[in-house]
């Protein structure tokens, strides 16, 4: 088989956010599995914490010789038997910042998880406000595979271990986590990452989707790779990062971005699509022909490179020209409203949504303000800072602010 169609076969077909509290292991979890730091960005090095959503892709090979718990590994070669292993399916790794201030950003990429990974410390009580905000979150967005690591065993005895374990047990009670699996783990020595592979192989299973639907594409990340420098005629077009929610894309296809960029006419604020070309398409560092719904991808334009840069076009949607979703200034959500606000430490109880509130909405990958126009008792009318391509029935994220910081507050379904 050529390289280029052993990676269209490994291409990933699942995405599996690592949720959970500043610091409590994430990016170090991701690592182990993946040989990946995924905090890339030169201010979360320096600083010690992700900021942007991290990525790393995985492969999963399973041993024919091994029986569980030692069947799965990432590697090509059984550590046990020494038995080459056999390739099961490739993983995307999401890894969402912890810190409160960045809840925004967690939310966006919670959107594109098929399942989730909930790190929580066992140095630390439990819940903290970001381990309560994130499973929230989960809960939110519809997110129902979950697997519950417990992590910093190595650096704790056996009596804080257990105490710990009772902690997150009492903590997940009645909440979609109530049956998730607890895997005690120390990411930073690869402890039990082995369990952790065979949690992830029965818990969280590839989504159904359909390939031949009009292709969808969130958009989570955009870049300019070109260097300061770089000659006009070796410019490479920008680059957009995100999951195929829906068919296929391949290259040399033309593709719509909507809403697009920000304009002006006669005055007044307009949003224009952008129309290009696939020149390439990436699943890690592999060139594909063909990319197929599930994990991670990257897409090569012929775009301007100034749309792209610093994640200019992060909360857009491709597709194929003119398959794409409408464009919407307005929103009518049926509500959803959770009994407390999630992320503070009083738990404050969460009042009905009143009109001229200002809302903060994550739907897909998009970011938006919007004003309260019109309420109901079971919908609200919001109208947009900005106008977003959404389908009807996809759920919104509704925060509101208290005490100064954005809270999530419940969900929404777009009705029209």
């Amino acid at each position: 088989m050529s390289k280029k169609k052993e990676a269209q076969k490994k291409q990933p077909e699942v995405n599996i956010g690592t949720i959970g509290h500043v610091d409590h292991g994430k990016t170090t979890l991701v690592q182990g599995l993946t040989g990946i730091w995924a905090s890339r960005h030169s201010e979360e090095l320096k600083r010690g914490i992700t900021i942007r959503l991290g990525y790393a892709d995985m492969v999963i090979n399973k041993c024919p010789k091994c029986e569980p718990p030692n069947t799965f590994t990432t590697k090509n070669i059984c550590a046990k038997c020494n038995s080459k292993t056999e390739f099961v399916r490739s993983i995307s790794f999401v890894d969402a910042p912890g810190h409160e201030a960045l809840m925004a950003t967690m939310l966006s990429g919670a959107a594109i998880m098929d399942g989730a990974i909930l790190v929580i410390a066992a140095d630390e009580s439990c819940p903290q406000p970001q381990t309560r905000e994130h499973l929230a979150a989960a809960e939110v967005c519809g997110i129902k595979n979950i697997i519950i690591v417990q992590n910093k065993i190595d650096i704790v005895d056996k009596k804080r271990a257990l105490k710990s374990y009772k902690e997150i047990r009492a903590f997940i009670k009645d909440t979609i986590a109530e049956k998730a699996p607890i895997i005690p783990i120390s990411a930073q020595r690869e402890i039990n990452l082995d369990i952790l592979l065979t949690a992830i192989q029965e818990k969280i299973p590839t989504p159904k989707r359909d390939p031949t639907k009009p292709p969808i594409m969130h958009i989570i990340r955009s870049f300019d790779i070109n260097k300061p420098g770089t000659l006009i005629e070796e410019l490479e077009g920008g680059v957009l990062g995100g999951t195929i929610a829906q068919g296929k894309f391949s290259v040399g296809e033309e593709i719509e971005i909507c809403p697009g960029i920000r304009g002006e006419k006669e005055g007044k604020q307009t949003y224009n699509s952008l129309i290009t070309q696939i020149v390439s398409l990436h699943s890690g560092e592999t060139n594909l022909d063909e990319a197929t719904c599930g994990g991670l991808v990257g897409v090569g334009t012929l775009l301007d490179p100034s749309y792209s840069k610093a994640d200019g076009l992060s909360g857009n949607i491709a597709g194929k020209t003119g398959s794409l979703p409408p464009i919407m200034s307005e929103l009518t959500l049926e509500t959803h409203v959770l009994e407390r606000a999630v992320g503070t430490k009083e738990q404050a109880k969460v009042k009905s949504i009143n009109m001229n509130e200002i809302l903060l909405l994550h739907i897909g990958s998009a970011v938006n303000v919007g004003k309260v126009i019109s309420t109901k008792p079971t919908s609200v009318k919001v109208k947009l800072t900005r106008p977003i391509c959404a389908i009807v029935g996809s759920r919104v994220s509704i925060s509101r602010k208290i005490s100064a910081r954005w809270r999530l507050i419940g969900y929404g379904i777009i009705i029209s």
